[in-house]
């Protein structure tokens, strides 16, 4: 059965944690639904580990339809949601709604959007005309450079108020869902409680509604070091699948992450 946004409510209202996957090709997007992931992310991550790239800021609104509707092509029941690559949701509302017009038209049932405040117009703009969008804060590895690198964010009083403000006005603007990338696992709890939203983590602890990863940071294929938030599901399994499953299972039964991948 095909999981709709509708679904995701219900595992959410359900207390019944999902599990995300980026995915790129059609081969993989039928390997990791019928492993179980509930949830395939079309993410610009793939500048990073398909182009080769340091950041995720070359990537194309041209790139990121071509793959979405290779995923789709492959993906028969499992939920599709596409990154607004840079550049294609800063600039207006109109001119975002054209962009994610595309990613739709190509497969995708949601696109997600990394920002907090600034973005709330954007948001209800899309939402209000028939396009579901998951926000993204804490690490928005877009602002990489405004950041200074891949940094702990929501780690001061003050950066985490405003984390917990932007959480609220995204839901209000009619965010669907919520990822948060890099907080303290307190903060993230902190988030998942006041919110009426499915809320999904990447170094953001255990307490989110479901969890996401790379692909290739699942599968223990690294770019360089290592990164605390994430684990090789590949270590004591067989086969790629026996991995993703290994996952699913992990997430499902809120045994990923532990202490040793979540921040305090």
């Amino acid at each position: 059965m095909k999981i709709t946004l509708s679904t995701l409510r219900k595992m959410y209202e359900n207390r019944e944690k999902f599990a995300v996957l980026t995915c790129y090709d059609a081969l993989f997007a039928g390997i990791l639904e019928n492993c179980g992931v509930s949830v395939l992310l079309v993410g610009d991550s793939l500048g990073n580990v398909i182009q080769g790239e340091a950041t995720t800021l070359s990537v194309t609104l041209k790139d990121m339809v071509y793959h979405t509707r290779c995923v789709a092509r492959g993906a028969e029941n499992a939920f599709i949601m596409a990154d607004m690559p840079f550049g294609t949701s800063q600039r207006s509302p109109q001119h975002t709604f054209e962009n994610a017009r595309k990613l739709l038209a190509a497969g995708a049932q949601m696109v997600k959007i990394e920002g907090g405040h600034v973005m709330a117009e954007t948001v209800h703009f899309l939402t209000q005309r028939g396009i579901p969008v998951c926000a993204h804060i804490g690490l928005t590895p877009q602002s990489v450079h405004q950041f200074g690198g891949y940094k702990l964010q929501g780690h001061t009083e003050a950066s985490a108020q405003q984390l917990i403000e932007d959480a609220l006005l995204l839901e209000e603007s009619g965010a669907a869902l919520l990822l948060m990338e890099l907080i303290p696992a307190a903060l993230a709890e902190q988030i998942t409680d006041q919110l009426h939203i499915p809320t999904i983590g990447i170094g953001a602890g255990r307490a989110c509604s479901a969890q996401v990863l790379v692909l290739h940071d699942m599968l223990g294929l690294y770019q360089g070091k290592k990164t605390k938030f994430t684990k090789n599901f590949m270590e004591n399994s067989g086969s790629i699948q026996e991995a993703v499953i290994n996952y699913v299972k992990s997430v499902k039964n809120n045994q990923f992450p532990d202490s040793e991948h979540e921040f305090q």
